[in-house]
């Protein structure tokens, strides 16, 4: 008897796998990690509500997998999540990796929720592909309309590191700026692999700009930052999402106070009504405080679980249609999404750093 009963308890469970696809080894794992806790916060919080969907009681499950941040891993990963029945999946995290990779989600019917900044990602026409953050298009020009018109700034550098991320900011960057007036005295290249930016920075020094614009990520702008240092450039440093991480203080140290301005899609979490409990959870559970992506990773996955109760169903299709049709009011913004899955309403802040954390300048 005490068997039939455990087999009819089972019965009435269902389980819902979360996918998670970051970069958890290498240089960028410090930012995987982070949003792999946002979406596990969330799924204990899922898990919590013992939430009731076409009559069964749902059980999420994390499946996290490290995709590195290349595009080649991603696209094995994306088939590996697929091929193990995992119908929504919370990442990409670089737009490298979300570019090839959507189109195998696309074909396993995977609604995907990516950070992936390239305006690329979610012009490739698939559907229940949704980007929970700003794009390049509005970062970028966000970056050029706060150098032009509050720094006042005439001239300004370019350097791309050739990763999808990095092209997409410099090229809508650069389109902004020329609208602008500003003059690009120099556009360098380098890799996301690159640490050693001293031939770059001393080309550079020479076009004496007023800003130099990054379009990389925190583990090349930290010794970027120091080393401008040391050859007595005095221009800003400015970047988009991938640099206005705590990381980029610990490896720039003093460097960055005051000279590293960088763009982040969000709201400024100590100012919204709910983020500061959130970041005390978010401590007590992980011990460390959150970073960029974690509350929005958190707020989508949360996003996920009220379309399921809303479509009385799991089936990717019809949660992703309820995503599409409503709204959730997170404690990072709200989330709605146009036809191409794009936030419809991104708000952008501009941060500096003071003691080796960003700090928040103003919305723009």
């Amino acid at each position: 008897m005490a068997f039939a009963i455990a087999g009819g308890a089972y019965a009435q469970e269902q389980v819902v796998k979360i996918g998670v696809t970051g970069p958890l080894s290498g240089p960028n794992a410090f930012i995987g990690k982070d949003n792999e806790n946002g979406v596990r916060l969330a799924v204990e919080d899922l898990n919590a509500k013992k939430m009731v969907v076409g009559g069964k009681t749902l059980k999420f499950e994390l499946a996290s997998e490290d995709d590195q941040c290349d595009p080649k891993s991603g696209v094995s990963v994306a088939q590996k999540l697929v091929d193990g029945g995992v119908k929504f999946v919370m990442g990409p995290y670089c737009s490298g990796v979300a570019i090839p990779a959507s189109r195998i989600y696309s074909e396993g019917n995977v609604v995907v929720s990516t950070v992936g900044s390239n305006p690329k990602v979610t012009m490739g026409g698939y559907k229940n592909l949704f980007r929970i953050m700003a794009g390049d298009n509005e970062i970028g020009a966000r970056l050029a309309f706060y150098a032009a018109n509050v720094l006042k700034v005439k001239n300004v550098a370019v350097i791309d590191d050739r990763t999808a991320y990095g092209q997409g900011l410099v090229d809508e960057f650069s389109k902004e700026a020329k609208k602008l007036g500003l003059n690009i005295v120099a556009q360098e290249f380098t890799t996301d692999k690159s640490t050693d930016f001293s031939a770059i920075l001393t080309s550079l020094k020479a076009k004496n700009p007023d800003v130099i614009l990054l379009g990389g990520y925190a583990p090349q702008a930290g010794p970027m930052v120091r080393q401008m240092k040391s050859l007595g450039i005095n221009a800003k440093l400015m970047g988009g999402d991938a640099i206005c991480t705590a990381e980029l203080g610990k490896l720039a140290g003093d460097a960055a106070t005051d000279t590293v301005l960088c763009a982040q899609g969000g709201v400024v979490l100590e100012k919204t009504a709910e983020g500061p409990a959130f970041k005390a959870k978010y401590k007590k559970r992980f011990n460390i405080d959150p970073d960029a992506y974690a509350p929005s990773f958190y707020d989508q996955t949360m996003f996920v679980g009220q379309s399921m109760q809303k479509a009385d169903s799991v089936n990717p299709e019809k949660v992703g249609a309820e995503i599409y049709k409503t709204t959730y009011k997170g404690m990072s913004g709200t989330f709605a999404f146009d036809e191409k899955g794009n936030l419809k309403s991104a708000p952008i802040t501009v941060y500096t750093f003071k003691g080796g954390v960003p700090s928040a300048l103003g919305a723009y």
